[in-house]
């Protein structure tokens, strides 16, 4: 039956390839229906390769099973305008059994998806549940933070000889192997190594629905990198590094760890004073050299904005680039109208929000370039 119905379809002027009449006797085993239906789109799914094709199938499918002894003229099945899949019913023998005078026919058949972990990913942070944050929070720990590269001093072999500059030593110990006859010169490059990555994470009160989340965000960075790659530190008021304890693959046990030195977790703030004792000890003097420095806050500042705006330009000087993430970035109608904030945009380089898991991802990508 398979060979004859494909012959039929040859001759409506259908390019029938060999192995598409070996797909239909498949498809045709796989279903094991005698249904007109199962057989008509066995052969549309197998036989047909343009939409163009489908009005002369449906004429080879129509003679064909019209004129078979076991189809009788009532169970001929002529498919028109059928322009998306349909779930067969295992009842109905006849697709065009008699219908309700007040049934109105199907019509297109969207499907709708939704995905509560998709909806979740941009949902604000402060506005989620205990049990959303602790979904949120699983799904930070398996964000991946790579480091931006930055060219090396040190030289390694190049993969092509037409790039990079002569290596004589490798080119003399290779000649040595042909009798003293250069037959492949050896170049050298530049190799890369990652830039630093130095986090200054505000745990003052007024960040209070973000801060546990952006800790979760900083221990996903340093679990991902080598040690002394990446360099968390709390701002409030006063500087504590955390990078230490968050150098744990556990993020339950690192947020407590860092908790607990702490001291000021969800206090007062003094941005400015602390951008200014991070430059003193760390910063200035090598840690963010060449670095790509996070500050992820708020803006609020109890301290005087002159002196956050020129630390942080004087930050901006020994970095590589200054990336600011405020969670409030995100909220309508936001507008940068707190002292702090307005005195640390003239010297960023991005400004971008932090207050979803999908932003948080962003931010792991844009760190990366």
């Amino acid at each position: 039956m398979v060979v004859d119905f494909v012959d039929r379809v040859r001759s409506e002027g259908l390019g029938v390839p060999p192995g598409s009449a070996v797909e239909y006797g498949r498809a045709l085993g796989a279903l094991q229906s005698t249904q007109l239906a199962s057989l008509y789109w066995a052969g549309r799914a197998t036989l047909v390769r343009r939409p163009d094709d489908i009005a002369p199938y449906d004429r080879a499918f129509a003679a064909f099973f019209a004129g078979a002894d076991h189809a009788p003229a009532r169970r001929l099945f002529v498919p028109v305008q059928l322009h998306v899949d349909a779930p067969e019913d295992p009842e109905a023998d006849d697709p065009h059994q008699d219908r309700d005078e007040d049934e109105s026919p199907a019509g297109e058949v969207r499907a709708l998806r939704w995905s509560a972990t998709e909806l979740l990913r941009h949902k604000d942070l402060s506005e989620c549940t205990a049990d959303e944050l602790a979904e949120a929070h699983r799904l930070m720990a398996d964000l991946r933070v790579h480091a931006a590269l930055r060219r090396s001093r040190r030289w390694k072999k190049s993969t092509s000889r037409h790039r990079g500059h002569p290596d004589l030593r490798r080119t003399v110990g290779r000649s040595l192997r042909t009798g003293g006859e250069v037959v492949r010169p050896a170049a050298s490059e530049r190799g890369e190594r990652p830039r630093r990555l130095v986090l200054l994470l505000d745990v003052s009160g007024s960040m209070e629905p973000y801060a546990r989340a952006l800790a979760r965000f900083a221990h996903a960075a340093v679990a991902a990198r080598k040690r002394g790659q990446v360099e968390v530190f709390a701002l409030g008021t006063r500087v504590t590094r955390i990078s230490h304890e968050l150098a744990t693959h556990d993020p339950d046990a690192a947020l407590r760890r860092a908790a607990d030195v702490v001291a000021d977790w969800a206090g007062g703030t003094r941005l400015g004073e602390g951008l200014r004792t991070f430059n003193d000890r760390w910063g200035v003097r090598g840690l963010a050299r060449g670095a790509v420095v996070v500050v992820l806050s708020d803006g609020w500042d109890r301290g005087d904005p002159g002196v956050l705006g020129s630390e942080l330009a004087r930050l901006r000087r020994v970095a590589y680039r200054v990336v600011w993430v405020n969670p409030l970035k995100a909220s309508p109608g936001f507008a940068p109208l707190a002292q702090g904030m307005a005195a640390a945009l003239p010297h960023v380089d991005e400004f971008v929000e932090g207050h979803s898991v999908a932003s948080l991802e962003a931010l792991a990508e844009l760190v990366a370039r």
